[in-house]
């Protein structure tokens, strides 16, 4: 993530099961917290694993906060749209492993 004149630059990865590349992303969003803006790099791989009909995905982040708060269920009743988002993401016919 870098940031700069109040944007960060956010990104990801998915990768097949063997380990290797399949597509990337990234995109500027305005600066906010860096649980948001991490919640937000986690949303849009999710939406783009589906999007590219992957049903099965592993989610890696080092925001060890926002892991705990999406494995615990504690999405759903989150501050962060971002992560309510992903509650809702996560609930759907897609199986995530964090």
């Amino acid at each position: 993530m870098s940031t700069s004149k109040q944007r960060a630059t956010i990104g990801g990865a998915l990768r097949g099961p063997s380990g290797g590349w399949l597509v990337g992303f990234e995109m500027v969003t305005s600066m906010a917290s860096i649980f948001q803006i991490e919640a937000q790099a986690i949303l849009e791989g999710l939406k783009l694993a589906w999007m590219r009909g992957f049903r099965q995905v592993e989610v890696e982040s080092n925001n060890a906060l926002l892991i705990d708060t999406i494995r615990n269920n504690f999405a759903a009743n989150s501050n962060t749209i971002e992560v309510r988002l992903i509650h809702e993401w996560y609930n759907r016919d897609l199986q995530v492993k964090l």
